[in-house]
């Protein structure tokens, strides 16, 4: 059995094409590959698109009652990398709806303009032997969710020198 070798693109339907391809390629620091009245594809790397765009008319937010997607989520390679984008997104003016250490990720979540929630988030353990050694402690059974955080005082802690171990250690 062959597994995928990687996630290729999400494709999103809206009634708000423009305003969906701006908000992306502001968030993702990406840009547009194809765009016209009816599809758009922005990238951030080497894919042809990561991120499609169907003008389908739709406009009714998603909802918890909804089924389907939860939310997509976007690594960074540093933990600077993801306080860096928080920084350059809350000038202008985008702030995360949701702030959280899950335990195996710090993260930020954020509403794009239909409502669809972005998780952007750094990979807090190094290595998968770590990672999995975190699983098999019972840590993330017990708080599977994780601990809400400030991202102002993440990125103090952080500009003061903190270890990012100690930064992204669940307390």
């Amino acid at each position: 059995m062959a597994s995928p070798a990687k996630l290729a693109h999400i494709v999103l339907r809206t009634s708000r094409m423009r305003e969906m391809v701006d908000w992306y390629v502001e968030v993702l620091e990406a840009h547009v590959v194809y765009g016209d009245d009816m599809l758009s594809f922005v990238t951030y790397d080497d894919e042809h698109h990561r991120v499609a765009f169907m003008a389908t008319g739709a406009n009714q937010q998603p909802t918890q009652l909804h089924s389907g997607l939860h939310h997509v989520a976007f690594t960074y390679a540093t933990l600077a990398d993801l306080l860096d984008t928080y920084l350059r997104l809350k000038t202008e003016g985008v702030q995360p709806c949701w702030t959280i250490n899950h335990g195996p990720t710090t993260s930020m979540y954020f509403a794009d303009p239909d409502g669809n929630h972005v998780e952007l988030q750094y990979d807090n353990f190094a290595t998968d032997e770590e990672l999995q050694a975190f699983f098999d402690s019972g840590a993330f059974a017990a708080n599977p969710i994780g601990v809400e955080f400030d991202p102002e005082e993440l990125v103090r802690r952080f500009q003061a020198g903190e270890p990012v171990e100690q930064l992204v250690k669940l307390s």
